[in-house]
């Protein structure tokens, strides 16, 4: 073991790293901003160091040209992109649940700094978002998106260009498929905010001089994080079902 690990494949070493370090670097929990750029690196690093004895037969060998190589290189970048891109698209359906909790809830003015999505944010999808980044990590849904990229070289062939077409389609798909599991996580409050309005409204047609704004709000806010209290868990179990069904499959079972 001691010599094979001597006699590893400095190109391919590095190039496993073009891979698995550009997935690092976008994969959701991994690529976080309070995450030392450091860190990061070295366990990108240990992580290729670990399974470089594994896929270095199935590399190419060194292109003769320094195009030739950046090309390699560059298909390797793309394809680590595309792995980390895609659970950062997933991650968003948390951000669109959120930011539609926030609106209706009346809370949408509350803004914290969003340390997963790494922009502002509402104080529930920052919640959410979080409590999202630490369930990949407690129901080891980190394991998979690691065998996904690992395995990715049976489905991506080094040395050969990705298609572009198709990951851009799939891309788009993902995106799309986030913003529908978005708002259907959002829809127990969604019902809830449109009978919220709905009594109001005609409470003031009943009653034209009541200020129903000034006691409606307050119930608003409180029903709205009555009904959180209550699907949290529901909500955070299909999301992660289906974050975890996304990366899957890209598993070779």
């Amino acid at each position: 073991m001691l010599g094979e690990l001597l006699n590893l494949n400095l190109f391919g070493f590095f190039l496993i790293f073009a891979r698995l370090g550009a997935a690092f670097a976008f994969m959701p929990g991994f690529s976080a901003s309070y995450i030392s750029v450091n860190f990061r690196l070295l366990l990108a690093l240990a992580v290729t160091f670990v399974v470089t004895p594994m896929l270095i037969a199935d590399l190419p060998v060194i292109p003769d040209s320094a195009v030739g190589l950046g090309l390699l290189l560059i298909g390797e970048i793309l394809i680590g992109s595309f792995f980390g891109l895609m659970g950062r698209a997933a991650m968003a359906a948390l951000h669109t649940t959120g930011t539609m909790i926030s609106y209706l809830s009346s809370m949408a003015n509350a803004f914290i700094q969003d340390p997963i999505s790494e922009q502002q944010g509402s104080v529930i999808s920052g919640f959410l978002m979080t409590m999202g980044a630490v369930l990949v990590f407690v129901m080891d849904i980190h394991h998979l998106m690691l065998r996904a990229v690992i395995q990715s070289y049976a489905l991506f062939v080094p040395g050969e260009m990705p298609m572009l077409g198709d990951l851009t389609q799939m891309f788009a798909r993902q995106v799309m498929d986030s913003f529908s599991l978005g708002i259907q996580l959002a829809s127990p409050f969604l019902v809830t905010g449109i009978t919220h309005y709905v009594m109001l409204g005609i409470l003031g047609r009943l009653m034209p001089a009541l200020p129903v704004f000034f006691f409606g709000l307050p119930i608003q806010i409180v029903t709205q994080l009555s009904v959180m209290v209550l699907v949290v868990s529901s909500i955070m179990l299909v999301f992660m079902a289906q974050y975890s069904e996304m990366y899957g499959a890209f598993v070779i079972p």
